[in-house]
């Protein structure tokens, strides 16, 4: 920890669909502990929002940056820039995922494709990105969203559940190439947390929802982003390839 008191003071993280929900939380939590942030989004506009607000709050550099997770080139320019802008990238958060429900009968092509194009090729990219500088600095957290529809699948989600456990294929696997290097990568998989991507979710559903979880509520951001803040810091440096459930007990494993 920093004389400060603040355990990422010093580092530099990178959160993916930083601008709002989960990846607000975290970029949030991140930033009040000493980091200086980067929000990524889509639109430059909304992450720019997010960051001034984060900003005010921290007095840390919080900065907005534009991306298309899914685009390669994109996303190595990101990681150049970063690197070049703050000399380090300590911490990645790969939460950037959109949903597009539908059961199989009515599920198109483009529905697939754009969900696995962000979510599971969206972290891949970002990953390889940033993984050479963390290398070289032989230290790095990677933290990967995931949900609970990738370890025990959602009817209508098989493009999600799909892309979700493609992440924790890729956490497992990504965390035993580069642990030698004192990096670490691990996975949040949440369960129902009222964000954007769920608010449109039928009363049936969420009432089936709440019958599936144990505790009987749904969670919130914060209490994703804490479990995610655990896993960047330096507390958890001997675990990597884990998956942590935070979904009121709805998957055990």
């Amino acid at each position: 920890m920093s004389i400060s008191g603040k355990p990422f003071e010093g580092q530099v993280a990178i959160v993916t669909g930083g601008s709002r929900g989960i990846g607000k939380a975290i970029a949030s939590k991140l930033a009040a502990d000493g980091a200086d942030v980067v929000i990524i989004s889509r639109s430059l506009e909304a992450a720019q929002v997010t960051a001034d607000e984060i900003a005010a709050a921290s007095g840390n550099k919080i900065v907005a940056y534009a991306l298309d997770v899914a685009n390669f080139e994109q996303a190595q320019e990101m990681a150049t820039q970063i690197k070049t802008d703050f000399g380090r990238i300590d911490i990645l958060i790969n939460n950037a995922g959109i949903t597009r429900d539908n059961i199989i009968m009515r599920l198109n092509e483009s529905d697939w494709d754009d969900v696995i194009d962000i979510n599971l090729k969206g972290t891949f990219n970002c990953s390889k990105a940033v993984i050479r500088t963390m290398m070289k600095q032989r230290y790095g957290r990677i933290v990967n969203i995931t949900s609970v529809s990738g370890q025990a699948g959602q009817v209508g989600q098989t493009n999600y559940s799909a892309s979700k456990a493609g992440m924790i294929g890729l956490t497992k696997a990504l965390a035993r190439e580069v642990a030698s290097r004192g990096i670490t990568v691990n996975a949040v998989a949440p369960g129902f947390i009222p964000t954007a991507l769920t608010k449109d979710l039928p009363e049936e559903l969420n009432a089936q929802i709440l019958n599936a979880t144990p505790m009987g509520r749904m969670g919130t951001p914060e209490e994703v982003a804490y479990a995610a803040i655990f896993l960047a810091s330096a507390q958890a440096s001997y675990i990597t390839g884990q998956v942590i459930g935070v979904d009121g007990g709805m998957v055990m494993m």
